[in-house]
C-alpha cells in the first residue's frame, strides 16, 4: 500500500523493545504502514504521498495522558486564571478586570487559587472586599476546595450551611454562617451550579446524569467546551486520554464529536461510583461499557475516591496530622465496604481506578484489590491507584506484587514544578517526607508507572511533566525519586497505554498499529534535563490525522 504520509529524517523512539529506534515512518490512513531507515521508507513514497522532513527532531508515540479531566479542563479555559496572583491587591485587580470583561456572567469563577493566597485563611469576607455585588468564587489548584463570597453563598442557598456526605463540608463560622470555605465536590456543587455548568461537573461530583437531559442547543455548547479541551490536548502532543471523571452524558457528548469527525484523541471515560451507591448501580457501568466500545471512545472502568487532599487535611492518613491531635481524616469507603465494591467490580471484569492520596487511603485501596483477587482469582485487571502522594514503606512492594498501576503526576510533587514545598510538606510532617511523592521507589518495587498531569489541576504540558520527573528535588532525609529519561518517556507513552488496556492500539510504534505520533521541536536525547521544559510540540498526529502543527 502506498503511504499517505511519510515522516523522515527523525530520531524515532518506538517504545518497541524489539526495534527501539528508527529514522522514518510511513502512515497509511489511520495506521502505521512501515518503520525503518530513511532509504527503506522514502522509497515507498508515491506521487500523492506527503513527505515531512523532521530535520533530526525526536518522534515518538503520541502521549497517553493517563489522568485528566477533559470536559472540565475545556470548560475552565474560559474562567479567570489566578496562576501567579498572590495577595489581596493582585486578587482584586484580577477579579475586577475579569468582571469588567464579562458583565453577563452569572458567576465569576477563578481557577488556580492556592491555600496561601493571603497571609490568613481565605474567607467570604476577603472576597466581599474584592467584589460584593456579584457572585465570585475561587477553585483551589487541587480542585478540592472552593472559596466563595457572601452573595455566591446566598444565591446557592448554603450561607446557613448544607448537609453533605462524609468527607464533604461547608465550613461554618462561630456566627452560625458559612465562612466561604467549601471542602470537596458536594459542598461546592451549589456554587458551581450558579455558573450554569453543573451538568458538566456531575461526572465528578455525583456520578449521576443531568436531569432534565440537556437540550440539543445546550449539548452543542457543551461539545464546544469539549472541543476546546481536545484542541488543548492535541497542542501538547496528547493523542490518548484517560478521563478521570465521567457518566453517560460525557460519553454522549464525545460520541457527538466522533460522529462529526471532531474527536481528535482516543478517550476512555469511567463510571464514577460514589459511596452512597448500591452495587446494582454497576449495571449502569456495564451498559456504558457495552454501548461505548470502539478504539476511539470506550469505558469499561470504574473511578472511585477514597479520600481528599493533603493541603485541606482531607487525605486519609495512618497517623494524625502534625499539630492536629486525633485528626487523620476518614475514608470515603471504609475498608470492608471498599472490599465489597472492588470485589464486585472486578467480578464483572471491569478495571478500577481509585483516587488515594493519604497513606491510609492507599493501604485501604491495596487491601481491597487484594481482597478482589482472593475472591475472584487472578486476572489481567490492571487496577490502578491515582496519585499515591503518601505511602507507608511497608506497602510499597505490595503494588508490584499485585500488579497495581501507580498512576502518578510528577508535577504534583512539592518543589518539582507547579507546587511550592510548603505548606504541603509541613502538613505531611517532616518525619514522613521519605514516604511522600514516590516514583522511583514504586517502579523499583515492580509497580507499573503511568504518568499524567491531572489537568486542569496542573498544566497539561507533558513536556513540563517530563522535566518535573527528571529534576524533582530530594526532600531532606528522603531518597532520590527522579526517574531516568527512558522510563519517563515510557510512562507517558507505552506505560500509559498498557495501564489503560490500550497497548494493542497505541503507545508503541509498529506496523499495523494506530498512527498516533508526536514530533518534538528539538532532540530530547541531546537535551539536558533542565532544558526539557522549554521544548515544544512541532506536530501531533492521531489516527493518521494531523491535529496540530507548530
Amino acid at each position: 500500500m502506498t503511504p499517505d504520509m511519510i515522516l523522515t529524517n527523525a530520531r524515532i523512539l518506538t517504545m518497541d523493545p524489539a526495534r527501539p529506534r528508527a529514522e522514518a515512518i510511513a502512515l497509511a490512513g489511520d495506521r502505521i504502514a512501515a518503520l525503518g531507515s530513511r532509504a527503506e521508507i522514502e522509497r515507498l513514497a508515491g506521487l500523492a504521498t506527503k513527505v515531512i522532513d523532521c530535520k533530526g527532531r525526536t518522534l515518538l508515540p503520541g502521549f497517553v495522558e493517563s489522568h485528566l479531566h477533559l470536559v472540565l479542563g475545556g470548560t475552565e479555559l474560559t474562567h479567570l486564571q489566578l496562576h501567579g496572583a498572590d495577595g489581596e491587591a493582585a486578587l482584586t485587580k484580577a477579579f475586577r478586570d475579569f468582571a469588567a470583561a464579562n458583565p453577563d456572567r452569572p458567576l465569576l469563577m477563578a481557577q488556580g487559587g492556592h491555600y496561601t493566597l493571603l497571609d490568613h485563611p481565605l474567607s467570604r469576607h476577603d472576597l466581599d472586599r474584592i467584589i460584593a455585588d456579584r457572585p465570585i468564587a475561587i477553585t483551589s489548584h487541587d480542585h478540592h476546595t472552593v472559596w466563595a463570597n457572601t452573595l455566591a453563598l446566598k444565591q446557592a442557598g448554603i450561607l446557613g450551611g448544607l448537609k453533605t456526605p462524609p468527607g464533604h463540608e461547608v465550613v461554618m463560622g462561630a456566627d452560625g454562617q458559612a465562612t466561604g470555605e467549601l471542602l470537596e465536590f458536594e459542598a461546592f456543587a451549589p456554587v458551581v451550579a450558579l455558573g450554569g455548568e453543573n451538568a458538566l461537573y456531575l461526572g465528578i461530583a455525583t456520578g449521576g446524569e443531568p436531569s432534565p437531559w440537556p437540550t440539543e442547543a445546550e449539548q452543542a455548547i457543551h461539545r464546544t467546551k469539549a472541543t476546546k479541551g481536545l484542541a488543548h490536548a492535541a497542542a501538547h502532543g496528547i493523542t490518548s486520554i484517560i478521563n478521570m471523571d465521567g457518566n453517560r452524558y460525557t460519553l454522549e457528548l464525545l460520541r457527538g464529536l466522533q460522529r462529526a469527525g471532531g474527536l481528535t484523541a482516543r478517550v476512555k471515560v469511567p463510571f464514577h461510583f460514589k459511596p452512597h451507591m448500591d452495587l446494582s448501580e454497576l449495571d449502569r457501568a456495564e451498559e456504558m461499557s457495552r454501548d461505548f466500545n470502539d478504539e476511539w471512545l470506550s469505558c469499561n472502568f470504574v473511578k472511585m475516591f477514597m479520600d481528599g487532599v493533603v493541603d485541606s487535611r482531607t487525605a486519609y492518613m495512618v497517623n494524625e496530622y502534625p499539630g492536629h491531635p486525633g485528626h487523620r481524616a476518614e475514608p470515603l469507603f471504609p475498608g470492608p465496604r471498599f472490599n465489597e465494591v472492588a470485589t464486585e467490580i472486578d467480578r464483572r471484569g471491569m478495571q478500577i481506578a481509585v483516587h488515594a492520596i493519604g497513606d491510609a487511603a492507599v493501604r485501604t485501596t491495596i487491601d481491597g484489590y487484594e481482597a478482589a483477587r482472593k475472591a475472584n482469582g487472578k486476572r489481567d485487571s490492571r487496577h490502578r491507584i491515582e496519585h499515591i502522594e503518601l505511602i507507608d514503606q511497608a506497602d510499597v512492594p505490595r503494588l508490584g506484587a499485585l500488579g497495581i498501576t501507580a498512576s502518578v503526576q510528577p508535577v504534583h510533587a512539592p518543589g518539582a514544578m507547579d507546587f511550592p514545598l510548603f505548606p504541603t510538606l509541613d502538613v505531611i510532617g517532616k518525619n514522613r517526607w521519605n514516604d511522600a511523592y514516590l516514583c522511583r521507589s514504586l517502579a523499583e518495587a515492580g509497580a507499573p508507572l503511568a504518568f499524567a498531569s491531572d489537568w486542569p489541576v496542573t498544566d497539561i504540558s507533558v513536556i513540563r511533566g517530563i522535566h518535573a520527573a527528571l529534576t524533582r528535588p530530594t526532600y531532606e532525609g528522603g531518597s532520590d525519586q527522579r526517574v531516568p529519561l527512558d522510563d519517563v518517556l515510557r510512562a507517558y507513552t507505552a506505560g500509559g497505554a498498557w495501564a489503560a488496556h490500550m497497548e494493542g492500539l497505541t503507545g508503541t510504534l509498529r506496523p499495523g498499529m494506530a498512527a498516533d505520533v508526536v514530533v518534538l521541536s528539538g532532540d530530547i536525547d541531546a537535551t539536558r534535563p533542565e532544558d526539557v521544559a522549554g521544548m515544544g510540540i512541532a506536530l501531533t498526529i492521531a489516527g493518521g490525522k494531523v491535529t496540530y502543527g507548530g
